[in-house]
């Protein structure tokens, strides 16, 4: 089966996750980042544009043989449709429209979602705040694999196994460990979702809507820009629990991959997060750091050391404490 992880366990630790220390210590050294809070005025434009450009697709694909659409999954719409999901990332921090107006970027939400084929929007953003607030907390932040997961995907074949499966731990994991009530702007999401896959089958076949949740599923597992999943918080170096990435696929992620960034200020878009980098170079030129997803991926599954156990964790506290 390969060779076995060296890991038999996280890494658990007992201090608070770094980025609000560093985020005041930045700001107090170079307040002027703060002039780079706030949305993107260009953002819905280009998002907007994606969206139309997949709807076409749809219909230019839909009498195509399966071995196109799987090509065309793979190498275009697949990856369009996980920059839309890495647009809903920026948009669940309200950075479409502003914190002004949180309706308008649930809907907007919505409307990215539409070419991904399957509801995610709404419960996105539910999660992935907490990621944010509680990251490593052992059941807040539904980032982190299970123990399951580090138990059974401990080889390098299985290992290889779970990047390919990794579209469903990730969608799934959150509804398992830390299950929520739906919402009522889920339900909204899952109709609207619905309805729309709905009216592509009527007009593109109903092959249109297995293209597209399945360049949703190839470009999220074992995909060049999927690294991302685990570059951002996977311990490649002991100690360090979030890693950036400065390659080229951050043009067609709305720089993802400025991650410690990202954290630091998740109130800064992902069109101006190198801006902070270059102005508080001081702070992220000396941290561990990628520059290819591809090779994120070849080195989790090859390297012993590496695994879903190289996490760093941290214990549970009930809110409040």
């Amino acid at each position: 089966m390969g060779a076995k992880v060296s890991r038999a366990d996280f890494e658990w630790v007992y201090s608070d996750e770094p980025h609000a220390t560093r985020r005041k210590e930045i700001l107090k050294k170079h307040p002027e980042i703060k002039e780079l809070m706030g949305y993107d005025p260009m953002f819905k434009y280009v998002v907007a544009g994606m969206v139309l450009v997949q709807i076409i697709s749809f219909w230019l694909l839909k009498d195509a043989s399966f071995f196109t659409l799987f090509i065309a999954a793979y190498c275009f719409g697949g990856v369009i449709n996980h920059s839309l999901g890495l647009a809903v990332h920026e948009i669940s921090h309200n950075l479409a429209f502003g914190h002004s107006r949180l309706m308008a970027n649930r809907i907007f939400g919505m409307f990215a979602n539409l070419p991904i084929g399957v509801p995610m929007s709404i419960s996105f953003k539910k999660y992935h705040l907490e990621h944010h607030k509680y990251q490593g907390d052992e059941k807040l932040d539904t980032d982190l694999p299970t123990q399951l997961e580090a138990q059974l995907f401990c080889t390098t074949y299985t290992k290889f196994l779970w990047v390919l499966l990794q579209p469903f731990f990730y969608t799934l994991r959150a509804f398992f460990v830390y299950p929520k009530p739906p919402s009522s702007l889920e339900i909204i999401n899952l109709i609207v979702q619905l309805v729309f896959d709905a009216i592509v089958a009527y007009f593109c076949g109903i092959r249109m809507v297995g293209y597209m949740i399945g360049g949703t599923i190839l470009a999220m597992g074992l995909h060049p820009v999927a690294g991302h999943f685990i570059s951002e918080h996977y311990m490649f170096k002991k100690g360090f629990e979030t890693y950036s990435y400065y390659g080229g696929l951050n043009f067609i992620t709305f720089n993802v991959g400025y991650h410690m960034e990202h954290h630091d200020f998740p109130s800064i878009p992902g069109s101006r997060l190198p801006m902070v980098k270059k102005i508080a170079g001081e702070y992220y030129d000396h941290l561990p750091q990628h520059n290819s997803w591809t090779k994120v991926l070849f080195d989790f599954i090859t390297d012993p050391a590496i695994g879903p156990y190289a996490r760093v964790k941290r214990q549970h506290k009930p809110r409040g404490e």
